[in-house]
C-alpha cells in the first residue's frame, strides 16, 4: 500500500482529488450563479441547467488546477 503514496501516482491523486472536490463545488458554484441571476429576474428550467453547466465547467476547471498544484506541493 505504501508504494501508492509516491510521486509516481501523483497524478492518479490530483484526479481522485478533483473528483473529491468535484459535486460539492459544483453545487456551491450554481447556487451562487442563480442567487445573481434571480436578484435580476426570474429564471426558467432551460436557465437553470444552462448555468449548471456553466457551473460544472468552472468547478471542473478549478478543481483540476488545484488538485494538480496541491499534488505536485505535496509530494
Amino acid at each position: 500500500m505504501e508504494r501508492y503514496f509516491t510521486a509516481e501516482y501523483s497524478l492518479l491523486w490530483a484526479l481522485a482529488l478533483a473528483l473529491a472536490l468535484f459535486f460539492p463545488l459544483r453545487q456551491l458554484i450554481w447556487v451562487l450563479y442563480v442567487r445573481r441571476s434571480e436578484r435580476k429576474a426570474a429564471l426558467a428550467d432551460q436557465q437553470r441547467r444552462t448555468l449548471k453547466r456553466r457551473a460544472a465547467v468552472t468547478a471542473a476547471l478549478l478543481c483540476l488546477v488545484f488538485s494538480y498544484f496541491y499534488t505536485l506541493r505535496l509530494f
